[in-house]
């Protein structure tokens, strides 16, 4: 899976604070989870599932929007499994059933 990062802008407003305003493209994530959803082997009774194609780029945003540190793990993927679950990014999802 390759980066959606797109570009990124900085810019130092006149009382010293800096701005980072960085743009992705999403469109390769949800191709890479149709591929997914095609090709991947999520039948019943399989031990692995392969639940979301979702950029590193896009889970750092949920968790900066939460106040989650990446270090904290399972609040990381409290994160991850509100978002994926909220019908928001169904699009990335890949495996439909209940985790």
């Amino acid at each position: 899976m390759t980066s959606s990062k797109i570009g990124e802008k900085i810019e130092i407003s006149d009382n010293g604070e800096i701005n980072i305003k960085r743009t992705f493209d999403g469109s390769q994530m949800m191709r890479d989870a149709e591929y997914a959803r095609q090709n991947a082997d999520n039948s019943f009774g399989s031990d692995h599932k392969l639940i979301a194609q979702v950029d590193a780029a896009l889970i750092g945003v949920w968790l900066k929007e939460a106040g989650v540190s990446w270090s904290d793990t399972e609040a990381a993927n409290q994160v991850v499994k509100r978002k994926l679950t909220s019908g928001e990014f169904a699009d990335l999802r890949v495996w439909q059933g209940k985790y």
